[in-house]
């Protein structure tokens, strides 16, 4: 008597838990449990507000909806992740294992996937799904948005039909692909554009696209495909323009090359402000052998880059293009000279004359 007591009190708790929680969907309290390929995930997954899912532990899931974030009260088992997790990647084709505790993966929507296990982690299963929601934004529906204004956007277009060189620049969830995305939409239909990521997340509504994506090795260590690969491979596919959907280490070098050899490309990276991303250019090659130095680097960023646009995620959960910065291919020593042509300043855009800024 005294357990079947217990049972029904716990019971009658999780229900009201669950009733009463400020769920970030409210159909969870509703729901029965599926066998959709993402189990009871799923329905986060069909919510089109919700734009990030991340599991903590199975009982602490949490989502981002309009750059913000929430616990919810879906309670998982570790058999439940591990399942979700294991039918994802068959789908994709990556491996996850002792070995190769991090993966990146693409879900049949799109969204992108990652996922840390132990003992890279201290106990559970790191899980993130960023959904594949907000991609397909105009620039003027970005302006709609009030993610940047129509001048801004009008001059974006002439310089991306007169082939400049623009680097996206942006914390984590600021809208870096988002906004390339955007940018990509304005290019000439009659280019041929070549998209280079790690998971396919750009979808640029162009009639001359080829989409290429890294590969994992496979479980006998043989078979990786890395990004600097991808960008040497692009080069003889007769391009017009190329995308790098993110820089992080040693293929900056080869985009830089190709940038600087005529060819009109855009990428994103992760930095504080435009300045900072500059700079971290002028870093990440070095990455790419002790042959590399900063006299090489330097004035190869320089040439290579026009733009820098640096958007971010404010503390009210707007996303805005916060600086519009010119490369002025001008150098002092190791420095780079840039010059603002919009900022952001409190609560509206500056258009500053050209006045050399040095980085």
């Amino acid at each position: 008597m005294s357990f079947g007591f217990e049972e029904k009190s716990q019971s009658t708790l999780a229900n009201s838990t669950l009733a009463n929680s400020t769920l970030a969907n409210s159909t969870l309290a509703n729901s029965k449990p599926d066998f959709s390929p993402m189990g009871a995930i799923q329905v986060l997954i069909d919510d089109p507000s919700i734009e990030e899912i991340w599991i903590n532990a199975p009982e602490r899931i949490f989502i981002a909806r309009n750059g913000k974030s929430e616990l919810t009260n879906l309670i998982l088992t570790k058999e439940e992740v591990s399942n979700i997790i294991e039918r994802s990647l068959m789908w994709g084709g990556r491996r996850l294992d002792l070995s190769h505790p991090f993966v990146d993966a693409r879900l049949p929507d799109g969204s992108r996937l990652h996922v840390a296990i132990p003992e890279v982690t201290a106990e559970h299963w790191a899980v993130n799904i960023r959904k594949h929601i907000a991609r397909d934004k105009s620039l003027s529906q970005l302006c709609e948005m009030n993610v940047l204004n129509e001048n801004i956007a009008d001059f974006l277009r002439r310089e991306l039909i007169a082939g400049k060189n623009i680097l996206v620049s942006g914390s984590t969830q600021a809208g870096k692909t988002t906004l390339l995305n955007a940018l990509a939409n304005e290019i000439p239909g009659q280019e041929r554009v070549i998209t280079i990521e790690e998971v396919f997340e750009l979808k640029p509504k162009l009639p001359d696209l080829v989409a290429l994506q890294t590969k994992n090795e496979n479980i006998e260590g043989h078979g990786e495909i890395t990004m600097r690969r991808l960008i040497k491979e692009s080069l003889r596919m007769r391009p017009s323009r190329i995308i790098i959907g993110e820089i992080r280490e040693a293929e900056s070098l080869d985009l830089l090359i190709a940038l600087n050899s005529g060819l009109p490309g855009m990428a994103t990276i992760h930095a504080n402000s435009a300045r900072d991303a500059i700079r971290k250019l002028q870093t990440l090659p070095l990455l790419a052998g002790e042959n590399i130095s900063h006299e090489f680097v330097t004035p190869l960023v320089a040439r290579s880059i026009d733009l820098v646009i640096q958007i971010q995620l404010c503390p009210d959960a707007q996303r805005r293009v916060t600086e519009v910065v010119h490369v002025t291919k001008r150098l002092e020593g190791e420095h780079i000279e840039t010059e603002w042509l919009w900022k952001w300043i409190g609560e509206r855009y500056e258009e500053i004359p050209l006045s050399g800024v040095s980085s």
